[in-house]
Order: structure tokens, then C-alpha cells, then sequence
């Protein structure tokens, strides 16, 4: 998944030099509305492996992203792009362990993610919302190089780090992150949020299937309202 947004972040922030002759892994490459793929490929990689949880346009291999270093092991490529994947995956903390340790030493790392204020969006769960104090925290053992917020119509972050030569990874246990299900921070995604979560986009996507354009909008804030309301368990 991508947005407009997301594709001049990465025109903006990869450059040939980067990219050319270098193996690039893209975690969540499904293309469901729009792909840096292209992009990325026109810069020249010595291979390009795309992988999502399902199959479909732009994903080679399916793949967990809780699974890369198990997959394809430790330090295997030199650029990581993920773009609107990590809001959807329920284990976060294992998700960015694998994005940091399938990744070479001064590799790069491309995420782009949403923020606070966005809608609630389940392909096919939406647990997440990170600011750019969280992810200045999550990837504090990373070299940061550019980490930009998404427009305020469009909450979200945009992130380049660099993995270092010296890479010792952090502990992130005691994060909490700001949850699209309770409305609030916590430390973790519940069964309970999982059930909810998933419901939710089924319901929400089978309502927008048949609303006109001029009522979808009001029809996503109902179900952000409904997420805040299901939020049946306090965090730990």
C-alpha cells in the first residue's frame, strides 16, 4: 500500500547510489492503491524481493514480516522499505526487530506509516498510531536521517535511518503505543483487540462498498467512533 505521499518521500529520500547493485526487500508490498516498486526498481538493485502476508500485484514471496530474519536471515539486505504496513501488525516490537536485523550494516531503512487523526483502516486489522517521538524512540538505536510528518489531512511519519556499523538493538518493551482500537495508549494489541479490529474492517469495508463517494467520508469517522467505543480492556 502507498500514497501519493509516500512515493515522493521515496523519490525524495533514495537515491541511485543507495539502490544500485544492492538487494532491496519491500515488507508489505501488496499493491493495493499504488507502490514505490517502480521506483525503487529504476534506481537499479540487484534484486528487488517484495513480500506481504498475501499474494497479489507486487509480492514475490509471502512472508509474515514477524518472520524476515527467520526467512531470509540476519543482515540480507541493504535497503528495507515498509510503506502503511506497520499500523497493521499486532506485534509491533517483532515486526521492527526483523526490519532492524535483516538489515546490513549501513543499510537503509524506509518506513512510512500513519499517525494520530487517520481513519480507522483494516487491511485486513488496524491496530497502530505512531508520532514522531515514537519513532524517534523505537529506532534510537538507528541513525536517523530524516523523519518527517505527513500533511494534517493525513496524519502520519515519514522515516530514513541507517542502520550502524556498531548496531546494538535497544529494548522497547516499555513503549506504549497510541492504539486505533481504544483510543488511547497501551502497551500491547488483546485478543480482544484483534476480534474487534478485524470485525470492524469487514463491517466497514461491505458499509463503503455501497455508500456513494459523498457519504464514505462520514461513514469512516462512524467507525473511528465505533473503534473508540469497543475498547473493553484496559491496558497493561
Amino acid at each position: 500500500m502507498c500514497t501519493n505521499g509516500c512515493i515522493e518521500f521515496a523519490r525524495t529520500h533514495l537515491s541511485r547510489t543507495d539502490v544500485s547493485g544492492k538487494p532491496v526487500l519491500e515488507v508489505g508490498s501488496c499493491d493495493v492503491n499504488g507502490t514505490i516498486r517502480r521506483l525503487v526498481e529504476s534506481l537499479g538493485p540487484a534484486k528487488y524481493v517484495g513480500v506481504d502476508i498475501v499474494s497479489g500485484p507486487g509480492v514475490d514471496l509471502i512472508c509474515p514480516a514477524e518472520k524476515l530474519v527467520e526467512r531470509f536471515g540476519n543482515e540480507s539486505f541493504d535497503v528495507v522499505v515498509t510503506t502503511e504496513m506497520l499500523e497493521h501488525v499486532r506485534d509491533w516490537r517483532t515486526v521492527i526487530h526483523n526490519l532492524k536485523n535483516v538489515l546490513r550494516p549501513g543499510g537503509i531503512l524506509l518506513i512510512t506509516t500513519r499517525s494520530r487523526g487517520f481513519h480507522f483502516h483494516g487491511y485486513p486489522a488496524d491496530f497502530w498510531r505512531y508520532e514522531v517521538s515514537d519513532i524517534s524512540r523505537i529506532l534510537a538505536d538507528m541513525t536517523l536521517e530524516s523523519v518527517e510528518s505527513d500533511s494534517s489531512d493525513s496524519p502520519g511519519v515519514f522515516v530514513r535511518a541507517r542502520r550502524p556499523e556498531n548496531f546494538t538493538e535497544q529494548a522497547t518493551a516499555d513503549i506504549r503505543l497510541y492504539s486505533a482500537v481504544r483510543h488511547r495508549r497501551t502497551h500491547s494489541a488483546t485478543l480482544p483487540d484483534v476480534i474487534v479490529s478485524r470485525g470492524l474492517s469487514r463491517a466497514k469495508s461491505a458499509a463503503c462498498r455501497w455508500l456513494p463517494l459523498s457519504l464514505q467520508r462520514g461513514a469512516r469517522r462512524g467507525f473511528d467512533s465505533l473503534a473508540s467505543g469497543f475498547g473493553v480492556r484496559p491496558g497493561r
